[in-house]
């Protein structure tokens, strides 16, 4: 890819969507099924890191692998349809179309999953990979060329460092400014309604 070309990174629980109330509801549902207590509002306020890591908080690690294929499961009928798209989410990705940039989604979800929130939302990037956290997210930035990545998490900083890319915290999840600074992001947002000026900003 062109040197000049403009392609954008974005994670996307708590950066472009805001997963929360579903995500809620897919471990009531669990909770409800297996009979273990979860505290799930303790669960949506640590969104990013890969599922079966917040899983092995609540179910011995011989079990993990069992439920988070159930998790997967039944995320389509739980995860979906409460789940809302971020402030400024539309409005960035359009922003970088109108320069004739690409952009693309990289997160640890499920990559289906993470497709079936996109299409629900009717937002389009150009590239989806799914399955990929903190410093592994470089391996999709670096292949498809992204110099900006933004995100809400310090592994969305780490892979963005690691991609040599330029990292645009946003203080929408679970890290404040203060921890994505302290884990080197070049550029800290309050959410993705200031990316537009940012960007043009940036460009010029």
């Amino acid at each position: 890819m062109a040197s000049h070309a403009l392609t954008v990174g974005f994670d996307l629980d708590m950066t472009i969507i805001d997963s929360r109330p579903g995500i809620k509801a897919i471990y009531q549902a669990l909770a409800a099924e297996t009979g273990v207590w979860i505290d799930t509002d303790l669960v949506v306020t640590r969104l990013g890191p890969p599922l079966e890591e917040e899983l092995a908080n609540w179910f011995p690690a011989a079990e993990v692998p069992a439920m988070t294929d159930r998790y997967r499961e039944i995320y389509p009928t739980y995860g979906i349809g409460p789940t809302l798209a971020m402030p400024g989410a539309r409005e960035s990705v359009e922003a970088i179309r109108a320069l004739g940039g690409r952009t693309m989604v990289v997160t640890a979800k499920y990559e289906p999953s993470a497709k079936l929130h996109l299409t629900h939302l009717g937002i389009e990037p150009d590239v989806i990979v799914g399955g990929l956290w903190a410093e592994r997210k470089a391996e999709a930035l670096r292949e498809h060329g992204a110099g900006i990545y933004v995100g809400d998490h310090t592994g969305d900083v780490r892979g963005a460092r690691a991609a040599d890319a330029l990292s645009v915290g946003v203080t929408t999840g679970p890290c404040d400014e203060a921890e994505l600074r302290a884990a080197g992001a070049d550029v800290v947002l309050t959410s993705l309604t200031e990316f537009p000026a940012w960007l043009e900003s940036y460009r010029a």
